[in-house]
């Protein structure tokens, strides 16, 4: 284990789980739910926040029900990869807000988008507008995405 990487026992374990499945339950519940009392539940929750294990809590956002259900992924190749070129890139990717995950990846690309949007005409717009137009690409593949089978199942590695 890593010197930055808290010693996790199966109380704390429990506790990532749980939250993972409900991030607004109470602490009484969440201290039944893990077979502690509150006290050192409370405990427990405060020093994972503190550690920077749990590092926030937020609402959970359907975006299909808000109409973006167009998901693609896009392999972004970029003519320049030295630091600073790396570094302009992911400025710029943190400013499109239809980006909604990126990864530097170690492969026959760069990085690996994935862009969220309402429709194929308003992906197609973002690639042109935004997309092509960022730091250093040289080329872009996009795969659209025809189903989601698992997303944010963080609980299920805990």
């Amino acid at each position: 284990m890593q010197d930055d990487q808290p010693d996790l026992d199966r109380f704390d374990r429990a506790i990532l789980h749980v939250l993972a499945g409900d991030g607004r339950i109470s602490i009484t519940d969440l201290a039944r739910a893990i077979g502690l009392s509150k006290s050192p539940t409370q405990a427990r929750l405060r020093r994972l926040e503190k550690s920077g294990v749990i590092t926030g809590y937020r609402a959970q956002i359907d975006p299909i029900r808000l109409g973006q259900d167009h998901v693609s992924f896009v392999e972004v190749r970029l003519h320049d990869t030295r630091e600073a070129a790396l570094a302009a890139f992911n400025a710029a990717v943190l400013r499109v807000p239809e980006i909604e995950q990126a990864y530097m990846i170690a492969g026959n690309f760069d990085y690996l988008l994935k862009i969220r949007t309402h429709s194929m005409a308003d992906y197609r717009r973002v690639l042109a507008d935004r997309v092509s137009t960022l730091p250093h690409v040289a080329s872009t593949s996009t795969y659209v995405a025809m189903e989601a089978v698992k997303e944010d199942a963080l609980e299920d590695v805990i």
